[in-house]
């Protein structure tokens, strides 16, 4: 039987009712969700964070680890409205959209290859394929120099480096909670800050957020792709604040401009002929 008929009987089987191996109302039973009966076994008895944790990647966790992902919610979620998805909020704010519509698109927003969620994809695949090479027995100076090698001896590697300022102070905040949660360094974490320490000494760069927290998670079980899922909405709350800032300001009034304001370097206005 070919793929093609193959993936037609499959569709086929699917016409007409929806599957869920996740989980489901059933009416008179309960609400399920992995396995577990949200009313019974979740509601009151977990945090939401373990609950979001649970729907992102199908695992229930300790309360300390939903703990600190709640925390670093916190931390990678400013109301600052000069930030690019934050600024999304504050336009739907000030033409007066309905906050639903503005945190959406913002929060839409940090879905990008360079900043905000997406690239947790690479910092937690890059620090897995260097405990791998660890593994097979290379040096922290070795690895570090492979990954320079593919941006032309510069140190661009995810999850170090910050592009405006020197220094996290996301980090210390973090390694406060993870010791008041009483977690200690994995062997992702301790080979995380090794990579910083050969990175200080040959280009004077450290960690940045996205470093510890995907060499944290990777620590603690969880693939690149569920980091990815558990995060959809970090930006969310700051994208909100960012919405109420300019709610009740003058329509228009944030980041208004003149059309002088435009460098326009295209072709001189030219006349529009009378129409005959």
């Amino acid at each position: 039987m070919s793929v093609k008929s193959d993936l037609t009987e499959f569709l086929d089987q699917q016409r007409g009712i929806v599957r869920s191996s996740t989980g489901g109302w059933f009416p008179g039973k309960g609400v399920f969700s992995h396995g577990y009966s949200m009313m019974d076994e979740l509601v009151g008895e977990k945090s939401y964070f373990q609950v979001l944790i649970l729907n992102a990647t199908g695992k229930i966790v300790d309360k300390a680890i939903a703990d600190w992902v709640e925390a670093i919610y916190i931390c990678l979620s400013w109301p600052d409205p000069r930030i690019w998805c934050n600024q999304i909020g504050a336009l739907g704010g000030t033409v007066q959209t309905s906050v639903v519509a503005a945190t959406v698109a913002g929060t839409l927003a940090s879905d990008s290859r360079t900043y905000g969620v997406r690239p947790l994809i690479d910092g937690v695949e890059f620090i897995q394929g260097a405990m791998l090479q660890k593994h097979e027995g290379f040096c922290v100076s070795s690895i570090v120099e492979s990954e320079c090698a593919k941006h032309g001896g510069k140190p661009y590697i995810v999850g170090y480096a910050r592009p405006i300022a020197k220094g996290d102070e996301r980090l210390e905040a973090m390694e406060r909670v993870s010791e008041s949660l009483g977690f200690s360094e994995g062997e992702h974490l301790r080979l995380a800050y090794a990579i910083e320490e050969e990175l200080r000494d040959r280009f004077d760069e450290g960690m940045n957020i996205n470093g510890y927290m995907s060499a944290f998670l990777s620590d603690q079980g969880f693939s690149a792709q569920e980091v990815y899922q558990m995060f959809a909405l970090l930006v969310m709350s700051g994208v909100t604040a960012c919405y109420l800032d300019t709610l009740n300001r003058p329509s228009g009034a944030f980041l208004p401009q003149r059309c002088s304001d435009i460098d326009y370097q295209g072709k001189a206005p030219r006349v529009v002929p009378d129409p005959e």
